[in-house]
């Protein structure tokens, strides 16, 4: 896999994912305070089918999943990503690129999301000036707090087919993105 965009902001560095990449970012989502706005407890096989899926939007899309963490330091911070995916929740969903942000446990609060979907977005919209979907479980008020400030609009609830009622968000190509 070629390494793809590098993207830096004042604090961070983001990267197309590399296989040494997947137990970590694999890891940080399954964490118990994390994986509840993910749809709950995956199987590990799961979690690797979604890494994969997000990681192979970029072969297929041009666009993927990101890496994240403190300019030349480690651990992982989290995964952000932009990604193709069809969850069969209709035509203003489905077939769209989509949007979505995991961080490990500890780093919300901080800013670090909104500084890398910024650097993410800007990028996105240089390279493929597309409208971007994103789905936010609505007990997760600081992941739809961050939406609107990413400029994303709400298009609808809707109910997964594990019972789980989910906002729809809209943000236009090049959509406007609103300061902290």
């Amino acid at each position: 896999m070629s390494e793809g965009p590098l993207l830096f902001t004042e604090r961070l560095e983001l990267w197309k994912p590399q296989p040494h990449d997947m137990h970590e970012a694999i890891a940080l989502a399954r964490h118990e305070e994390t994986a509840r706005f993910l749809g709950g407890n995956k199987t590990y096989a799961e979690d690797v089918t979604r890494f994969m899926r997000h990681t192979g939007s970029w072969l297929l899309f041009g666009y993927g999943n990101f890496m994240l963490r403190k300019r030349g330091e480690l651990p992982i911070l989290g995964t952000l990503s932009i990604f193709y995916s069809w969850r069969d929740l209709g035509d203003d969903m489905d077939g769209h690129p989509e949007a979505g942000w995991i961080l490990r446990q500890g780093m919300a609060g901080q800013g670090y999301a909104y500084e890398a979907m910024s650097a993410i977005l800007e990028w996105f919209d240089a390279q493929h000036r597309l409208p971007l979907n994103c789905m936010i479980e609505l007990n997760n008020t600081a992941s739809i707090r961050l939406a609107g400030k990413l400029g994303f609009e709400r298009m609808r609830q809707t109910e997964l087919s594990d019972g789980t009622v989910v906002q729809l968000f809209h943000r236009e190509a090049g959509g406007m993105r609103n300061p902290i």
